[in-house]
C-alpha cells in the first residue's frame, strides 16, 4: 500500500534519485571503458550478455507493416509532435543596430544524432516519434536509433519515419557506442532518449564526449491537488508506476480525506491491473502521498524535487512553478496525453535535472551561431572600449589587433 506521510518526513523522496544514479555509475563505468577501447567486440559481447542478441552485426534495416489502427494512431501523434516541434526552433535573423554595427544569428542543424529507444519490459514506439521527429524538423541529416529488442511496431515506425541507421543494442554499451563510435556504429553529435538508471548513468558519464540532452532516468510524476476525483488521481499515479519498479509517483495534498481516498483507490485499481506486479512494487517502494500544510508549501516542495512530470489541478498554481520537466494543468490533461499524442515531448529530465531545463525539443538539434559585421566607423567607435578592457586583462595582442587597422590612417593624419 502506498504510504501517507506528513511533509516533515518527505525529505527522503528528494535524496533517493541521487543515490540510485551514483550506484548505477559504478556499474556502467567499466562497460563504457570496454566499448571505448574494444569497439564492436565489446559491444557485441555485452549485447549477447545483457540483451540475448545472437546476430553478427547490430546494424539492421528496419521494416514491417503496421496494423491500420496503429498506423492511424502513429500518424495522428506524429502530426501533433511535428507541429509543436516546429514552434520550438530559434529563428535566423540579422539586425542593423546603427552606426555600422550589424549583428544577428544563423541557425544550423547538427549533422547527426542518436536516439535511445527503450524496449525492455515495454517497447516504446512513442519514444521513437518523440526523438526522431524533432531532429528531422531541425534538419539533422543522420538519425540513428539504438533499441535492444525492437518490437514490430518500433521497426515499422522507424521505417515509416525514414531513420538513417537502426542498431539492435541497448544499455550503457549503446550509449558508449554512440559517444565514441565503433567499427559499425558512428559517433554522433548528440545522444537523446530515456532509459533506466544504467542508461541515465552512462549518458552522464559520456557527456564530455558527445552532447546529451539531459539525464533521463526512471520516470517520475508529482501531482498537486486539494480535491478532485480520487479514481482519476490514482489512475494517473499508477500510469507512471507501471513504467518501471524504479519509477516514482507522488501526490501532494492539503486534504487528509483526499489522501485516504486516493490510497484506497490505488489498492482497488491495482487488483485489476495487468501490470500490477511492476506498479505495486514501484508505488510501494517509491510512491507517497504527502500531507502539506498549504498549497504554497506543496509548490515549494515540488520545486525542490524538480519533477519530470508535474500535474496541477488548478491553473493558477503554475505561477509558482520554477522547476519541472513538463506541466499538465487541469483534470483533463493527464500525463498519458503528453506521453503519446498532445504534441510536447515526453523525453523529460529526471533526477532533479529539471532545475536547469525542460524537455527535449527541436532546438536541441540546432546550433545558434552569432554573426557580427562591423564597418570601419563602428570599429573605430568601439576601439577605446576594446583596447581598454584588453589591456586591463593583460592581452596586449587583442588591443593591437584593433589599433593596427587604424595605424595607417593615424600616420597619414600625423604627416598632414
Amino acid at each position: 500500500m502506498i504510504r501517507i506521510v506528513p511533509i516533515s518526513q518527505a525529505d527522503s523522496l528528494r535524496s533517493r534519485k541521487a543515490r540510485m544514479l551514483q550506484d548505477a555509475e559504478l556499474v556502467v563505468a567499466p562497460i563504457i571503458a570496454a566499448v571505448r577501447s574494444r569497439g564492436d567486440a565489446a559491444l557485441l559481447e555485452y549485447a549477447r550478455k545483457f540483451d540475448g542478441f545472437d546476430g553478427d552485426s547490430v546494424l539492421i534495416k528496419p521494416s514491417g507493416a503496421l496494423t491500420p489502427d496503429f498506423e492511424r494512431a502513429i500518424d495522428a501523434a506524429a502530426r501533433n509532435i511535428r507541429e509543436f516541434a516546429m514552434t520550438q526552433l530559434p529563428q535566423q535573423r540579422s539586425v542593423d543596430f546603427g552606426g555600422g554595427r550589424r549583428l544577428g544569428q544563423i541557425v544550423r542543424p547538427l549533422e547527426s544524432m542518436g536516439a535511445y529507444v527503450p524496449a525492455g519490459r515495454y517497447p516504446l514506439p512513442s519514444t521513437l516519434l518523440m526523438t526522431i521527429i524533432p531532429a528531422q524538423v531541425a534538419g539533422v541529416a543522420t538519425t540513428c536509433v539504438a533499441c535492444p529488442k525492437p518490437s514490430a511496431e518500433i521497426l515499422g515506425t522507424a521505417a515509416k519515419l525514414g531513420v538513417s541507421k537502426f542498431f539492435c543494442m541497448g544499455g550503457a554499451q549503446a550509449i558508449a557506442a554512440f559517444a565514441f563510435g565503433t567499427q559499425t556504429v558512428p559517433r554522433v553529435d548528440r545522444i537523446v532518449g530515456p532509459g533506466n538508471a544504467y542508461v541515465a548513468a552512462a549518458k552522464k558519464l559520456i557527456a564530455g564526449e558527445s552532447a546529451i540532452e539531459f539525464v533521463a532516468g526512471p520516470s517520475e510524476v508529482l501531482i498537486i491537488a486539494t480535491d478532485g476525483n480520487p479514481a482519476w488521481i490514482a489512475a494517473d499515479m499508477l500510469a507512471q508506476s507501471e513504467h518501471d519498479v524504479d519509477a516514482s509517483a507522488i501526490l501532494l495534498t492539503t486534504s487528509a480525506s483526499l489522501a485516504n481516498a486516493v490510497q484506497q483507490e490505488i489498492d482497488k485499481q491495482l487488483a485489476g491491473l495487468s501490470t500490477s506486479s511492476v506498479a505495486r512494487e514501484s508505488i510501494t517502494n517509491n510512491g507517497a502521498i504527502v500531507l502539506c500544510e498549504s498549497i504554497e508549501q506543496a509548490i515549494e516542495f515540488s520545486n525542490l524535487l524538480a519533477p519530470e512530470h508535474l500535474v496541477l489541478h488548478e491553473a493558477e498554481w503554475v505561477a509558482g512553478v520554477t522547476n519541472a520537466g513538463s506541466v499538465f494543468i487541469g483534470p483533463f490533461s493527464p500525463e498519458a496525453a503528453g506521453d503519446y499524442a498532445s504534441g510536447p515531448n515526453h523525453v523529460l529530465p529526471t533526477s532533479g535535472q529539471a532545475r536547469v531545463r525542460g524537455g527535449l525539443s527541436a532546438a536541441d538539434f540546432v546550433k545558434v551561431i552569432s554573426v557580427q559585421q562591423l564597418s570601419s566607423e563602428a570599429l573605430r567607435e568601439l576601439a577605446p572600449t576594446i583596447t581598454t578592457i584588453a589591456r586591463a586583462e593583460g592581452l596586449e595582442a587583442h588591443a593591437r589587433s584593433v589599433e593596427i587597422r587604424f595605424a595607417d590612417q593615424q600616420s597619414t593624419a600625423n604627416r598632414d
